[in-house]
């Protein structure tokens, strides 16, 4: 097995002309990832594969996944997304085309980032991800109750064992990730490379106001993810279709977000109107131009959906488009807080 970090490991460098790279860690990723909440639950193998393909083949290098994909959806225990995508990786030259991110914490009967946890839960990913190791491991949310030295020290054993490349945080608070860091330091522990975290057009509080300044003064680089807004900025929801859905998880996550959210998703929709494009690519390329946002995690059900995101890696938006997405979203939250504080 190589060192860990070799560059002899993962996909290949070179990408398509016009596809940005950037780096996490030893790992260089294309600024979008493929999100794989969706495999195994929402799209079947079948379909997943064609994404995956497509993906791939138009220059992104990387997919993000969990070992908690899809315990959220009704008859589904984790771990669907991973053995979807393991076995597309068990295809001939599959697992050479991309690196693969995944995460641990949340999968029922593996909570938590105990050393012990930690150490059953990489194994299990990697026997359903068919591969000997992965290329980014997050700890997909704090653990208070374990500390941060016993985490990073379960971490350590698994990138010096080769099973993974480098480690993340995800949805981990602005203090927490500064504690972590700076014990990295001061205990010669292993650091993360990467924030994963909730960023969005409409949901951008917590990020722009304590993680996005946090991440500049340590230099660690932002991930979002739910990045549409769970496929409110897709722009293919609407009250009507909500309603004819009201049932499905999906409808109930971004029905919320409509009355807050629809002058953040008119404003995409003139820029993506003027621009050529859909609305997804402008609300991708809205991300990108964020600060010490490095890249951002998106799903899509089809390859479709995929070819209206993909525009979004290269769009150069101008500072006034930008500028009118960002101030529908001050608007947008200055209202709510208004109608909250009437409440």
């Amino acid at each position: 097995m190589d060192a860990v970090g070799s560059p002899s490991r993962g996909p290949s460098a070179e990408r398509r002309p016009g596809v940005d790279l950037v780096a996490l860690g030893s790992l260089r990723v294309t600024r979008l990832a493929l999100g794989g909440n969706v495999f195994g639950w929402q799209i079947d193998e079948r379909t997943s594969w064609r994404i995956l393909d497509a993906f791939v083949d138009a220059g992104g290098n990387w997919i993000d996944t969990a070992d908690f994909y899809a315990a959220f959806a009704p008859g589904h225990h984790g771990g669907e997304s991973e053995a979807v995508l393991g076995g597309w990786l068990a295809r001939p030259g599959n697992r050479d085309r991309v690196m693969i991110a995944t995460k641990v914490g949340w999968k029922p009967g593996l909570t938590g980032l105990a050393p012990a946890t930690i150490e059953r839960a990489i194994e299990e990913s990697l026997q359903r991800l068919r591969t000997d190791h992965v290329d980014l491991y997050y700890a997909h949310a704090d653990d208070p109750e374990t500390p941060l030295a016993d985490t990073l020290g379960a971490f350590g054993r698994v990138l010096e064992q080769g099973k993974a490349r480098e480690i993340g945080a995800s949805n981990y608070s602005a203090p927490r990730l500064i504690e972590a860091l700076e014990l990295a330091s001061s205990a010669d522990l292993p650091r993360f490379v990467a924030l994963q975290t909730l960023y969005s057009a409409v949901e951008r509080d917590e990020y722009e106001r304590e993680l996005a300044p946090a991440l500049a003064a340590h230099g660690l680089p932002g991930v979002s993810h739910t990045s549409l807004a769970k496929g409110f900025l897709s722009g293919r929801f609407s009250t009507a279709t909500l309603a004819a859905d009201d049932a499905s998880p999906w409808a109930q996550a971004t029905r919320r977000l409509e009355p807050r959210g629809a002058g953040v998703l008119d404003a995409i929709r003139e820029v993506a109107s003027a621009r050529g494009v859909r609305p997804p690519a402008v609300a991708l390329a809205w991300l990108l131009s964020r600060p010490a946002l490095a890249a951002a995690a998106a799903a899509v059900t089809s390859v479709e959906q995929l070819d209206e995101l993909l525009p979004g890696i290269t769009l150069s938006l101008t500072e006034s488009e930008l500028s009118a997405i960002t101030a529908a979203g001050d608007v947008s939250a200055a209202a709510e807080s208004r109608g909250q504080a009437g409440s």
